[in-house]
């Protein structure tokens, strides 16, 4: 070998070294844990993004997952996402460069994830087809396709009387046990919706297993993903339940899709984010609620709705849980306002066994003219006179002191008033559909409408 091909060698060979030096990760600067109160941790001497994850070691060998939910100087406030069980003083605290990801794709269709995106039924990980940042990313709004299509959800209430458009968000406002989870669970099998994504964040474990199994079905389960948070789970996981079923809906509305998004409960959502600031010592406002709650609020419930033209669509509902019946809740207050309108579930009707119990007085949809026909919306606003009327004279008629004749709106709103219930009632095993429900609401006025016409004439 001649001088000039040995220097050659020897160059190629430092020119190895380099490169494997290069692609060696960064140096990566360790802290320590130095404070631990309730379920916030402070870190000192790294420093992370807010966000990014960290990894805390005991001496112990115990290893706990955090993230940074905010800074002061040169401390960091971790929250945990799992036990704390096993930290100890000074641990060594490891910040991840990495942030927050949904593992996302056509795998997860019929499977129970937790908020981590890991399986809770048992089976392997399910195959991802991307990741997707786990906070979403923003839409022009003037990019969004506006909502002019209705959604079928297989419910006669809501189709005809409430009609939902794909792209809208609704708030479903209930207090415990009047059936909202009965009701989330027939749209999931009866809408039209391509792909389901159902979140079930802060609920009791119990309830879980129990929607999967006799609410939502194997035939619900197959087009549907359901991520579930329960409440024994740490406020970041619930959080991370949240952002992963809106990341998992992001994906198939990107794709063309027709999503329908179910989210029990809002409510819970901003009880846990209430938890981490409280936490991290930001000041109470309403109701113990810090301002982060109704900043992270409209976060949440824009990243639904529709994509652009031509694209996929987000139909999402959030339950909204008025605890003690109390619709003026900060909560329920602040949905409302940024939410396409809210069905309210009445606590009265479902103990009278009036199910679903929707409040048909007391509910709206805001986005209900752009995309339903003259005809039934003189229908819709027939229908909710004569039932606002009867229940207006309720108590006269109750006790007797009403007579038959004097006044004829009165005695027309008694002569309907079992078909408007029967109307608004549904067996839970029952599926009407879009047109059905349309024609069948028609049928019921029709010949109330021609009497009307021809009274004027």
């Amino acid at each position: 070998m001649t001088r000039r091909a040995e220097r050659r060698t020897q160059w190629l060979e430092r020119l190895r070294k380099y490169r494997e030096r290069v692609r060696r990760p960064p140096l990566v600067v360790e802290g320590q844990l130095q404070r631990m109160v309730g379920l916030t941790l402070e870190a000192e001497g790294c420093q992370a993004a807010v966000g990014s994850r960290c990894t805390v070691i005991a001496g112990a060998g115990a290893q706990v997952e955090v993230e940074v939910v905010g800074f002061a100087g040169d401390k960091l406030y971790l929250m945990p996402t799992g036990s704390l069980h096993g930290l100890t003083p000074n641990a060594r605290v490891i910040p991840h460069a990495e942030a927050c990801e949904a593992r996302v794709g056509t795998g997860l269709l019929g499977r129970v994830l937790d908020g981590a995106g890991r399986p809770l039924d048992g089976k392997k990980l399910p195959r991802a087809d991307a990741t997707m940042p786990l906070v979403g990313r923003s839409i022009n709004p003037l990019l969004r396709a506006p909502i002019q299509r209705p959604l079928d959800v297989g419910i006669r209430t809501i189709n005809a009387l409430l009609t939902v458009g794909r792209g809208q968000r609704m708030g479903l406002f209930a207090g415990s046990g009047v059936g909202k989870s009965v009701l989330l669970g027939m749209m999931t099998r009866y809408t039209t919706a391509d792909i389901v994504v159902v979140g079930l964040i802060g609920e009791r474990g119990r309830e879980v297993k129990e929607f999967i199994d006799h609410i939502l079905g194997d035939e619900g389960l197959s087009r549907a993903v359901v991520i579930a948070a329960p409440a024994d789970t740490s406020p970041l996981m619930r959080l991370h339940g949240a952002l992963l079923t809106s990341s998992i809906a992001e994906y198939f509305r990107d794709r063309g899709c027709q999503v329908l998004l179910l989210m029990d409960s809002l409510t819970r959502y901003a009880q846990a984010q209430r938890e981490i600031g409280l936490a991290i010592g930001e000041p109470p406002t309403t109701k113990g609620y810090p301002p982060s709650v109704f900043a992270k609020l409209p976060q949440l419930v824009e990243r639904a709705g529709n994509g652009p033209v031509d694209g996929g669509s987000i139909t999402a509902f959030y339950t909204v849980l008025t605890e003690g019946d109390d619709h003026n809740d900060p909560v329920a207050d602040a949905a409302r306002a940024i939410l396409d309108g809210h069905v309210v579930l009445s606590r009265e009707l479902a103990d009278a066994g009036h199910y679903p119990a929707i409040d048909i007085e007391a509910s709206a949809s805001r986005a209900m003219l752009n995309i339903i026909t003259a005809e039934q919306l003189k229908a819709v606003h027939r229908f909710k006179n004569l039932y606002s009327l009867y229940r207006q004279n309720q108590d006269l008629i109750n006790v007797g002191a009403y007579k038959a004749g004097s006044n004829a709106r009165v005695d027309e709103a008694m002569a309907y008033q079992p078909e408007l219930v029967r109307y608004l009632r549904q067996d839970i095993d029952e599926a009407v559909d879009f047109a059905e429900s349309i024609a069948e609401l028609l049928d019921l006025l029709g010949e109330s409408e021609q009497e009307t016409a021809e009274s004027e004439q």
